[in-house]
C-alpha cells in the first residue's frame, strides 16, 4: 500500500543470494525481493546496459551457424536480457575486495545492474541508507553523482574508506567489458586491465 500511494510498481526482482539462512522446520530461506518502481510513467530503463552473459552448454545451429550464440576461445556463449529472477549474483565473501562487515552488505554487482539499467552518466543516484557504502562506490564507478544518508558513524567510516580505494580500482567483480557474468565463470572473464579499459571509456 505505501509503495503504491507513492509509486509506479513495474516488476519485483527476486534475487536468490546463493547463501541462505537455515531452517529445521521451514524451507531455508536464501532471496531477497526488489522493487522496481517509478515516479511517474516516464522514466529511462536501458536494458541493453544489463545483458547477461550465458554459457551455452547445447548450441544449437541453423544450417550450421550459431543460432543466437557466439564461439569465443573461452567457450560458447550467448548474449540474454535479463529477467526478474536473479542467480547470477553471490553475496560478498571473505575473499573478495569488497567485503566487509556489514551484516546486510549488498554486493557491488547487483547495485550496478540497478544504477546501469535506471540512469545515464552523470545522473544523480540517491541511497538514504548507505550502510558500508556499496550504492556511493559503484555510482562513482560508473560516471554517476551520488548521495548517501548513514546514521552509523562506523559505517560512513568504512564507506569512505571504501570511496577512497574505488579510485584506484573501477573494477565490478562479475561485470566485465560491458556486460555481467554468471556466477562461477570468474576464470573466463577478461582479466582486471582489460576490464578497467572498458570502465574508464564510461567517465570519457
Amino acid at each position: 500500500p505505501i509503495l503504491e500511494s507513492h509509486f509506479h510498481i513495474r516488476n519485483r526482482i527476486t534475487w536468490e543470494r546463493e547463501k541462505g539462512r537455515g531452517a529445521k522446520t521451514n524451507w531455508k530461506n536464501n532471496t531477497e525481493d526488489i522493487w522496481f518502481c517509478t515516479a511517474s510513467d516516464s522514466y529511462y530503463f536501458d536494458v541493453d546496459a544489463v545483458k547477461l552473459k550465458r554459457k551455452v552448454i547445447a548450441p544449437y545451429r541453423i544450417d550450421g551457424k550459431p543460432k543466437d550464440w557466439k564461439a569465443e576461445a573461452i567457450g560458447n556463449y550467448r548474449l540474454t536480457h535479463p529477467s526478474n529472477i536473479w542467480t547470477d549474483i553471490t553475496i560478498p565473501f571473505w575473499s573478495m575486495p569488497e567485503n566487509t562487515n556489514h551484516p546486510t552488505q549488498k554486493p557491488e554487482k547487483l547495485i550496478a545492474k540497478l544504477i546501469l539499467a535506471s540512469s545515464r552518466k552523470d545522473d544523480f543516484v540517491l541511497d538514504p541508507f548507505l550502510g558500508s557504502g556499496t550504492t556511493a562506490v559503484v555510482a562513482k564507478k560508473l560516471g554517476r553523482r551520488f548521495c548517501g544518508i548513514e546514521l552509523n558513524r562506523e559505517y560512513c567510516c568504512w564507506a569512505l574508506k571504501r570511496l577512497e580505494l574505488s579510485t584506484r580500482d573501477l573494477t565490478i567483480q562479475g561485470y566485465a567489458d560491458g556486460v555481467f557474468w554468471e556466477r562461477n565463470t570468474l576464470s573466463d572473464q577478461p582479466k582486471p586491465t582489460q576490464s578497467l579499459a572498458h570502465q574508464k571509456e564510461l567517465f570519457s
